[in-house]
């Protein structure tokens, strides 16, 4: 599911158009390209002297992104042409005695002489390289290529490979068989042969050894492996290698069919596996001393807890009715494993979860239970060869997806994390032979942790102020006053200058797209860069949402939303229709001082304010920013909590702001559609009309990283996921809904749809409709297929939940 670069901007805000001058919107305008909206300011770096920012920007009408350049100092901003962009810079890293910078452009490896402004490309390929780092003595560079490393010898200008990984069985290990021994006992030329090629191979290891501008010698890692990640360490003594099953089965993966294509010929395309018809790979690590060229296997087992079995109590009532149903081989599949499978956490980046000190002298890798129900975090002894475990993380629902950031401190030997185990992600810092410390602590997220480059501070992003506002904070690296650096309200990415002077900032508000600014890190001087919005946009006098608390009856507490309402929002009890919009994803956060990932629906939303509607968008529990309870009611239960939140959305509506009960609509795509149908499939008669767009409609056909995580596997707790699927319910439908979904869609796919609907059409049920759309994804990305979506939506809102009743 998307997720823009949205954060809150103030500077900027969109202030109402004077009385009867702003224009009246339609739904034409509002489902047009975004262009007309404007761009959004994205992935800004400092340049290597860290006096020029970069940034990039949608061209209009393309999906090509332009590189600009600003200077701070002066605050000039240019776009920069082909030529000029051949000699930008990419985001630099620093060598340890800051004598030389390195970065990938268009995906080679440049390396800058600081003193002097040299620039020296690396690399010219056509494989992109990427993570580029110096060693722990300055002297070489060390970049990757896919899983591969490679090492650039500064003063030689000789480039090399780390380690050259074989996944086959050595051939000089080989032992002869029975038959084998008996001809090399029986004939005196095989034995000097084999004598001979031994000789060979010994005298090459021998030079090999002795002669630095050899390329090394192999690693055979036998064929039962294969790649799937390796991390080497800045002083170029070992690598972590991450391996998993060579011959692991993916099982079967279902077809998008596309009917529409260049071609003219329908055209098939695999999707993504459903849950439970495979695990992901469990994942081993080794240990390779390339000095000495052995290697070390790095065992799981002393990892607390890796034995136990969270799901004991569900696996074993599922197994007991399997055996009485006589399907005994099925029961035997789900026996507990004696030590539960991992997965090493997949950073940002792509790349395993193994994070090295800046000398090599210290690692820390991330381990993920494949049943979702544990983290652990454990530092290597390279004297033994072993995990030494430092911190575990259990839920008895599931690990977040997020908020997994890790790494060291300056003197190489004190871990940083971040945790939920307080009910929230804060930060944590632990010496790997010491106790651990709360850096931060509350009843608010923290995120995106970033270290100063002389390791002083913390920089972060929280919600400390309230749930919906979110700014820059810092805290000294060693403990001490969590204190605020920014005030936006609305921030969402931050990237430190190479001096630690200066905060490069994105944020943005309800209807300006992240724009950039620049402040000093004591929250002084801000100054801002960018303005992107188009004034077609800005002429509108757009309805700047209410964000309200709604009382939760089920003891939830507050459940945070924003309000749509007309400016004079005086009205007589149970006179005015309402439409909830319902937000996707499931955990993500749509209540913030910020601009929203959802542009057309914000538009669409003020259109039908216009049309005499009120609206409520709520972060109902699985919404993001809340903590970890709020994430996990869900758990065994999807729609159920959510649910009861929505009918209290709807409570307060009718109790505050005169809506009759008998004329509220609801809407939302993905995880919005699935609740659309829980909505009205668990509470007929409610909601006078429903659209769900895009919609899971069986949780057993969906993916298995995001279902299993918070339903278990399928085979293990078919429970759950009866439980949270609307075709379960579909025998309740008794209010009309719309359902539009993209026929190309290989997230959800268009037969979860289609299936509710052939149920629909088995139970004789009436009002029903279905819009398939051939050339739409998950994304909608065509402003047709936009406007037809919405048209269909606004007439189905006018035919049957606007007439009084």
């Amino acid at each position: 599911m998307r997720r823009l670069l949205l954060a809150g901007l103030t500077a900027f805000a969109v202030l109402p158009a004077a009385a009867g001058t702003a224009p009246k919107l339609d739904l034409e305008t509002i489902m047009a390209n975004p262009d007309w909206m404007g761009h959004e300011v994205e992935t800004p770096y400092w340049s290597v002297d860290g006096r020029s920012l970069y940034y990039r920007l949608k061209r209009d009408g393309s999906p090509v992104r332009d590189l600009y350049r600003v200077d701070p100092a002066r605050g000039a901003s240019s776009k920069l042409d082909a030529a000029a962009t051949a000699h930008a810079e990419g985001p630099a890293v620093y060598d340890r005695a800051h004598r030389y910078a390195a970065y990938i452009f268009h995906g080679d490896v440049f390396l800058v002489e600081l003193a002097s402004g040299r620039c020296t490309q690396v690399t010219r390929s056509s494989l992109p390289e990427s993570s580029p780092r110096f060693s722990a003595d300055s002297r070489t560079l060390q970049f990757r290529e896919s899983n591969s490393w490679y090492v650039y010898d500064i003063a030689s200008g000789v480039t090399a490979p780390a380690a050259v990984l074989k996944f086959a069985d050595d051939p000089q290990a080989k032992k002869p068989d029975a038959l084998g021994q008996q001809q090399l006992d029986l004939f005196k030329s095989l034995r000097e042969d084999k004598a001979d090629k031994d000789a060979l191979h010994a005298n090459e290891q021998e030079l090999a050894a002795a002669d630095p501008s050899r390329a090394p010698q192999p690693f055979y890692l036998g064929d039962k492996q294969q790649l799937a990640d390796a991390e080497l360490s800045p002083d170029g003594h070992w690598m972590l290698v991450v391996t998993q099953p060579a011959h692991h089965d993916d099982g079967k993966a279902p077809n998008v069919i596309h009917f529409v294509t260049d071609t003219g010929y329908t055209e098939t395309e695999a999707a993504r596996t459903y849950v439970g018809r495979n695990d992901p790979a469990p994942q081993s690590v080794l240990l390779l001393d390339l000095v000495a060229h052995k290697s070390y296997p790095l065992s799981t087992d002393k990892l607390p807890g890796i034995k136990d079995d969270p799901l004991q109590a569900i696996r074993a009532k599922t197994i007991a009715q399997l055996q009485q149903a006589g399907k005994g081989d099925d029961a035997k599949a789900l026996k507990a494993p004696d030590v539960r499978p991992v997965t090493l956490y997949s950073m940002d980046s792509g790349s395993a979860g193994i994070v090295w000190t800046d000398d090599g002298r210290n690692a820390a890798l991330e381990f993920l239970a494949i049943d979702n129900k544990d983290r652990w975090i454990a530092s290597v002894d390279f004297t033994h060869h072993t995990l030494v475990p430092q911190h575990r993380l259990h839920n008895d629902a599931w690990i977040n997806w997020i908020f997994n950031e890790f790494g060291w401190l300056k003197d190489g030997r004190t871990l940083w994390y971040l945790s939920e185990e307080s009910g929230y992600s804060q930060l944590y810092i632990k010496p790997v032979d010491g106790a651990t410390k709360a850096l931060t602590s509350g009843k608010f997220e923290v995120s995106q942790p970033q270290l100063s480059n002389d390791g002083k501070w913390f920089y972060l992003r929280t919600n400390k102020t309230a749930p919906y506002s979110y700014d820059i904070y810092r805290v000294p690296s060693n403990g001490g006053e969590l204190s605020r650096i920014t005030r936006y309200g609305g921030m969402d990415q931050f990237v430190l200058s190479p001096d630690d002077t200066q905060l490069a900032v994105l944020h943005s508000s309800a209807y300006v797209l992240p724009q950039l600014a620049v402040q000093n890190v004591d929250g002084s001087a801000p100054r801002e860069f960018t303005h992107t919005m188009k004034p077609g946009f800005t002429a509108y006098a757009w309805i700047e949402p209410k964000i309200v608390e709604v009382p939760s009856s089920h003891g939830a507490g507050v459940i945070y939303a924003k309000y749509y309402g007309p400016a004079d929002d005086t009205a007589a009890p149970a006179s005015r229709p309402a439409v909830l919009f319902v937000h996707g994803a499931g955990y993500l956060q749509d209540v913030k001082q910020a601009a929203t990932y959802y542009q057309h629906e914000q538009l669409f939303n003020n259109l039908l304010v216009q049309q005499g509607y009120v609206v409520l968008d709520m972060d109902y529990r699985a919404s993001e920013g809340y903590g970890s309870a709020w994430r996990t009611a869900i758990y065994r239960q999807m729609g159920h909590p959510e649910l009861e939140d929505l009918l209290d959305g709807k409570a307060w509506l009718v109790k505050n702001h005169g809506v009759d009960p008998r004329r509220v609509g609801i809407y939302g795509g993905s995880y919005g559609g699935f609740m659309t149908e829980m909505a009205l499939l668990r509470a007929p008669g409610e909601f006078a009309a429903g659209a769900a767009q895009r919609p899971p409609s069986d949780w057993v056909t969906y993916n298995a990283p995001y279902t299993s995580d918070i339903l278990n596997d399928p085979q293990l707790d078919p429970e759950a996921y009866k439980t949270s699927s609307p075709i379960t319910y579909a025998e309740n439908l008794r209010d009309p809904l719309l359902i539009n979904h993209g026929l190309i869609d290989d997230n959800v796919l268009a037969s979860d749809s289609i299936r509710l609907y052939q149920r629909f059409v088995e139970l004789h049920k009436k009002n029903f409709w279905i819009s398939l759309y051939p050339l739409e994804r998950h994304e909608f990305e065509h402003a047709d297929a936009w406007y037809d979506e919405y048209r269909r939506i606004d007439e189905l809102f006018e035919t049957w939940v606007k007439p009084a009743r």
